[in-house]
């Protein structure tokens, strides 16, 4: 896996917002065809990851450093031969596949997908194409033979993860950059062959597999190209097998979709769960327990199986699924704290498991008391609510629900508890009892005639909460045919009240409040949004300046904007005319600070879009206005200034981790379109 403070993705794609991505499936397919191999895998929901292999062996430490985990090998700058010799120690003794295969069935995992091979190149099976396998060990028995035959024995789906990347292979390119070994007779194309058979053995030896989880894609060698070839290999062995899309080159960062175009079955979002639902897209979030996806033995960072289960839930919420990690000890066990949240999780699947299995994405937008799925009940459809926060006085409010119901609602876990429903105001209200039955997530069932009709909140749109001297606001509203009324005076939108029917523009500050109606009557929620009139920065006197921007660079190993009043003498300075990296500076480990003044046309309130890979800030005169920071592959953040005419100090600072690089600036006056800064906007003091 990508290690979230080591990250070093190099992507070729400007990551956009999730919900604007989709993963690509089926290149060449019918949709028929996609249909039926995702069948099992959408009714599942819940997974297991493991990743294990040499890394277990060291369990994170090397020398006085303890954070390390499955990467270690490159984050300790390990030679090959050195961490070769991890082949004579590995020797799991108490590894037990039936042991794992019930433990993941017990917490109600659907599936299991283990590291048939991880960066490092070692094997977990018993591979004719390379000795760097679990034969070569003292332990000497194929663990994924034994694993495939647990899984068969306990219902579980037997998956592997499968890394394109391989830091042990001498004809794997590109060397790391720490790395001694020469690249002279090292042949790309031989590597490609090398994985290509690895792949179609893992495909015939292990013929009931269900997803080939691919990783490692990244690096600028493995091409869209290689990946179609892959894919294509991988469908034409087994036509019904699953594939994420790291198999290509079209995943856009941790945020893990992909854009059109590009080979793979669903998305693969890591460590993180998009904001919002992908309606019709199929995507999966990896997670870990605690910090690290391979046993570390000194991180006891472990989240609670209460939020595990609330991650749960907000995953099928969405309509995805939920990949938990797992790294094993070195002696072939689960970690306990691992043990004791898998069973816990196990206690509330088995009382409330009909509410993720084969469920499909929430109606509503949110919830204000936690989460929603459905799933269709013969012609009417069951919604369950995942009450998160249990309401004080018992009233449990579901927003905008148009249907008609004749039974009460009742708790998933013991259905003879049933709980009276009332209408009032536009909202459904199921009435609960003062405290509830259950500490951890308790789901509430009600079943509705028919598919849900959900009426939407309106949307108040806008560039800004703040403008300088005019702003025009839109309202939105989903829902067809109702009708949108809203107030500008603070009061609760009436049937009454101001229909809207087109931008309003505003001069003062203001606060406006939207509500959608239906034959007269409220039937969503209140849109509540102020907007503030605000006066626009005052411009500086730079004096005397010359075209372009200064730059400093330093060297070092950064994971997040530094203070560079700390740091010391700079590695190189110079002047570039516009906000990108200079050549001295497109490289790993190091950070960049430009500085100089920003020409201002007019009194106006302006929108900044800061691009970066790594992480980046846009500071205007000491305001920070865009804070793009962190590991990551490249991504845009956004933020607003009011300035007035003239001359503003503007400071961009900037660094890389690894990997590749990026760094752009654009702007905008409210309403107008995002346009770089230009060199004739900036200039530096002599």
């Amino acid at each position: 896996m990508k290690k979230s403070i080591l990250t070093i993705c190099l992507s070729t794609l400007l990551a956009t917002c999730a919900s604007n991505r989709a993963a690509v499936s089926n290149i060449n397919h019918s949709q028929d065809d996609r249909d039926a191999r995702m069948e099992w895998w959408r009714e599942a929901r819940f997974g297991m990851f493991i990743h294990w292999g040499l890394y277990a062996v060291p369990a994170g430490t090397w020398g006085k450093d303890t954070h390390h985990g499955e990467w270690i090998m490159n984050t300790a700058h390990i030679p090959v031969e050195t961490y070769e010799k991890f082949l004579d120690q590995f020797n799991p003794i108490k590894f037990d596949a039936g042991a794992w295969a019930r433990m993941a069935k017990n917490a109600g995992m659907k599936y299991i997908v283990i590291t048939s091979k991880h960066h490092d190149g070692f094997c977990l099976w018993d591979s004719k194409y390379t000795k760097y396998n679990v034969m070569s060990t003292p332990f000497h028995r194929d663990i994924l033979k034994e694993l495939d035959a647990a899984c068969k024995k306990e219902g579980i789906k037997l998956c592997f993860y499968h890394s394109i990347m391989d830091w042990h292979h001498p004809d794997y390119l590109p060397r790391r950059d720490w790395e001694k070994r020469p690249t002279e007779g090292a042949d790309f194309n031989r590597y490609v062959q090398q994985l290509s058979n690895q792949i179609s053995e893992l495909l015939t030896t292990f013929k009931d597999i269900g997803v080939l989880w691919f990783d490692g894609e990244w690096e600028n060698t493995w091409n869209h190209g290689h990946g179609q070839a892959l894919y294509d290999l991988c469908r034409k062995l087994r036509p019904d097998l699953i594939i994420n899309n790291r198999v290509d080159k079209g995943r856009g960062g941790m945020g893990g979709m992909s854009d059109a175009g590009f080979a793979g079955d669903y998305g693969t979002p890591e460590q993180e769960i998009p904001s919002t639902g992908l309606p019709g897209v199929d995507w999966e979030t990896c997670m870990t327990m605690n910090d690290n996806w391979g046993y570390n033995s000194h991180d006891k960072h472990f989240k609670s199986a209460e939020d595990l289960i609330r991650k749960l839930c907000d995953i099928a919420s969405k309509g995805g699924n939920f990949l938990l990690n797992i790294g094993p000890m070195g002696n072939g066990e689960f970690p306990p704290e691992s043990v004791e949240r898998l069973a816990r999780i196990g206690d509330w699947t088995r009382a409330n498991g009909e509410s993720i299995y084969g469920t499909t994405a929430s109606p509503f937008d949110s919830l204000a008391f936690g989460r929603c799925t459905q799933k269709q009940s013969g012609a009417d459809t069951k919604l369950y609510f995942h009450i998160f926060d249990w309401p004080a006085d018992g009233r449990l409010v579901i927003p905008g629900l148009g249907n008609k119901y004749d039974k009460p609602a009742w708790l998933l876990a013991d259905p003879s508890k049933k709980f009276e429903t009332s209408w009032q105001d536009g909202n459904l209200t199921i009435q609960l009892p003062a405290a509830p039955a259950s500490a951890t997530c308790p789901v509430v069932v009600l079943e509705t005639k028919g598919k849900p009709i959900v009426y939407k909140t309106p949307i108040i749109e806008a560039d800004s909460d703040q403008f300088v001297n005019t702003a025009d606001v839109k309202i939105a509203c989903e829902s067809k045919g109702l009708t949108v009324r809203f107030t500008v005076d603070g009061s609760n939108p009436a049937a009454e009240s101001a229909e809207y029917k087109g931008s309003i523009g505003l001069d003062r500050t203001i606060r406006i409040k939207a509500r959608a109606f239906h034959d007269g009557k409220p039937v969503a929620e209140i849109a509540d949004r102020q907007f503030t009139k605000v006066k626009p920065w005052a411009a500086g006197n730079p004096g005397a300046c010359e075209p372009g921007v200064r730059y400093q660079c330093f060297d070092g190993a950064f994971d997040k904007v530094p203070d560079f009043s700390k740091l010391q003498k700079p590695t190189s300075n110079g002047v570039e005319d516009s906000i990108q990296i200079p050549k001295e500076a497109r490289r790993a480990h190091v950070c960049m600070r430009m500085s100089g003044w920003l020409a201002v046309p007019a009194d106006e309130m302006y929108q900044f879009a800061l691009g970066a890979d790594d992480g980046a800030i846009l500071t205007i005169d000491g305001h920070v206005v865009v804070n793009n920071d962190g590991l990551h592959p490249m991504a845009i953040a956004t933020g607003a200034a009011p300035l007035a005419a003239g001359a503003h100090r503007i400071e961009v600072s900037w660094f890389n981790g690894g990997g590749d690089f990026g760094l752009d600036l654009k702007w905008a006056q409210t309403g107008q379109p995002l346009t770089p800064v230009s060199k004739a906007a900036l200039s530096h003091e002599k």
